[in-house]
């Protein structure tokens, strides 16, 4: 909770203690301070603009900065922005003295070109060098070294193109507008770290990533309006060196068992893998025996990754079944690395042996990062479920040939379906298993026709931001308590947001979705005042034993490496259960309550609720950058119920 407010310099802005608890605000960080007022004291003006404040808003007309004078070295400005006639606005950083005059960085906004320069200005603030600064890339925190002479420059940051959608209809979710809007306001946020300024427009509408060729300047930011009249306003800014952790918490209703310190794999599952009734724990490359889950065995080579700069290629979801049919428990792990040609891995149970595991690519390519298993077809097996070279599929192995490839059904067309938020669940209650995207859901048509594509049914079961819509595993249950299966997922895996859909029947038996949300992007809007974003990996399972499914969801830390490729990509990785609460009284019937079971570790690709030790309680188990989870439910976890 915010304690108390500051006036900073002579109160141009309102400077904010950092929160302990990680709540995210408009802009990706908690800011340091907003600018609220109506007084530009504490603010500098440098060149010939006119620059005035009223109610948080600040407007120059002409050309000059307006410098806030409080240097820093790594620093996060956003801001909402608004030209009155051709754009040429900006924002300097690192601005130190060069002679009588003055040199920094540049963020240029203009219409025809959003850029970063490295511009040295006069001491009349006239511009008298600028000079292009070159394209960084985008999963990295340092740039690379600048290209010899005569060679190829990078490709500019931008965001990749999608496939139609099939037949010409319209998607269902609305992609960020590129470039900036010419009537109206837009927003930017700056990200300046080391040696890389990333600039985010309009939450992904368009985006640059720039080396700066050094990362010792160090000064203050400055607004710049370049001729026309430019508005500014929620100007926001965050000394992005100062890094804070809250105290370590683990949940009342859990007792904390971390089982690996190391980072192998973002998945886990269990089975019965040695066969002494008790279940193991698989996660990367060891099986973890239970019931301690004190000594464990490789499956394959293991090795650690360093979770700063790399990725684990192997395991990016994982499952446990007799996919072989042996009576032995065996291994699939699923990753679109390669560019979804490394697929799916069958590591085969040695039944007992001591050594490593056969290993067979039975599926390939798979493009989502989120795989779940689900009895598609009604034969009592679990089929595999994913998004591959454009299509949903299920795939199955061959009874008779169980290690060769898997037999493949697309039941989509091809089309834009993202790589991020999959489920599987009876959404319209004929008996059959749909299958659940971030585009919406694909009905499973009478037995007989496995062949036939899947009738489509559009839903926003996602949202566009930086990245690409949708979320982790998505949920199909009654929330409500009316005897409809809604769905419940999170909206964004790199971004904010979880919804839960509400299911409606028209006369004629037609199925739509109300949107309820559970957390949006600031704590008002969010259940709990509870907000956080990359919430990459879910389930859903009855934590506190009232009969109704809960959903589980977590923050995936560096989910695209130790940079700020995300949005707060350092905020608190937290695990979280909400506790599905039917409530006549709230919008839909039901409302989602969190508890928080830890604070330090997060989640991967997803999250696995088992009753490992047989108590009549659900466990949980992560796997994440700092190693792999065991949390004991206590009991103690308050029902959620009826209401």
């Amino acid at each position: 909770m915010l304690m108390s407010l500051r006036l900073a310099g002579a109160g141009i802005l309102m400077l904010m203690p950092f929160m302990t608890t990680m709540r995210a605000q408009t802009p990706s960080f908690t800011p340091d301070g907003i600018f609220q007022g109506s007084s530009l004291a504490g603010w500098k003006h440098f060149g010939n603009a006119k620059w005035t404040a009223s109610n948080g808003e600040i407007t120059g007309t002409g050309d000059g900065l307006l410098i806030f004078d409080k240097p820093t070295q790594d620093t996060g400005v956003y801001l909402q922005f608004r030209c009155e006639s051709d754009c040429n606005a900006g924002i300097f950083l690192r601005l130190e003295k060069k002679g009588d005059g003055m040199c920094g960085v540049l963020l240029s906004m203009q219409q025809e070109e959003l850029a970063a320069y490295r511009v040295t200005l006069d001491a009349t603030g006239k511009e008298t060098e600028r000079t292009k600064l070159r394209n960084a890339g985008g999963q990295i925190r340092f740039a690379p070294p600048a290209p010899p002479p005569g060679s190829p420059a990078a490709r500019p940051f931008s965001r990749p193109e999608l496939p139609p959608m099939p037949d010409g209809m319209a998607a269902p979710l609305d992609r960020p507008a590129k470039g900036l809007h010419k009537e109206g306001w837009n927003d930017v946020e700056v990200l300046l770290d080391a040696d890389i300024l990333r600039a985010f427009f309009n939450d992904g509408g368009d985006a640059v990533s720039v080396a700066t060729e050094g990362m010792d300047g160090f000064g203050p930011f400055a607004l710049y309006s370049g001729g026309s009249t430019v508005h500014f306003r929620a100007v926001a800014y965050k000394d992005l060196g100062r890094k804070t952790w809250g105290k370590e918490e683990v949940g009342s209703g859990f007792k904390m068992q971390r089982v690996n310190e190391f980072y192998y794999g973002w998945s886990a599952a269990a089975a019965d893998f040695n066969h002494d009734g008790k279940l193991d724990i698989v996660s990367g490359p060891f099986v973890y025996f239970g019931p301690d889950y004190t000594e464990s065995r490789e499956i394959y080579p293991a090795q650690i990754v360093n979770a700063s700069t790399n990725y684990s290629m192997e395991d990016w979801v994982e499952h446990a079944s007799d996919f072989t049919g042996d009576g032995w428990a065996d291994v699939l792990t699923t990753s679109h690395a390669g560019g979804g040609k490394d697929g799916a891995v069958l590591y085969v149970n040695p039944k007992g042996e001591s050594r490593r595991w056969a290993k067979f690519t039975v599926v390939a390519p798979i493009d989502s990062e989120e795989t779940v298993l689900a009895d598609i077809d009604g034969d009592g097996k679990q089929e595999l479920v994913y998004m591959g070279g454009g299509y949903m599929c299920y795939a199955k192995p061959d009874p008779a040939h169980p290690t060769d490839r898997w037999v493949v059904h697309k039941v989509s067309e091809h089309g834009p379906w993202p790589a991020h938020g999959i489920g599987a669940g009876d959404v319209n209650g004929d008996g059959r298993m749909d299958i659940v995207g971030a585009y919406g859901w694909w009905e499973q048509p009478a037995q007989g026709v496995a062949e036939a594509k899947w009738k489509y049914h559009a839903a926003p079961f996602g949202r566009w931001g930086r990245t690409s819509a949708g979320g982790a595993k998505i949920g199909v249950y009654d929330i409500n308590g009316d005897g409809l299966p809604d769905v419940v997922t999170s909206m964004q895996a790199h971004g904010w947001g979880i919804s839960w859909f509400e299911q409606k029947r028209s006369s004629d038996g037609e199925i739509s979705f109300v949107p309820h949300v559970v957390m949006d992007r600031t704590a008002k809007d969010s259940a709990g005042g509870v907000v956080f974003t990359e919430p990459h990996a879910s389930t859903i399972a009855d934590v506190d034993g009232d009969g109704i499914p809960d959903f589980i969801v977590a923050k995936r830390y560096w989910s695209h490496l130790d940079d700020f490729y995300d949005p707060d990509p350092y905020g608190a990785p937290v695990l979280y259960v909400y506790r599905t609460v039917r409530d006549k009284t709230a919008p839909g019937g039901a409302r989602f309550v969190p508890e928080l079971v830890h604070n330090y570790s997060g989640g991967g690709s997803d999250v696995l609720a088992r009753d490992l030790n047989g108590d009549g309680v659900m466990d949980l188990v992560t796997s994440t950058r700092s190693g792999t989870y065991i949390f004991w439910g206590t009991g103690k976890t308050r029902k959620g119920g009826s209401k």
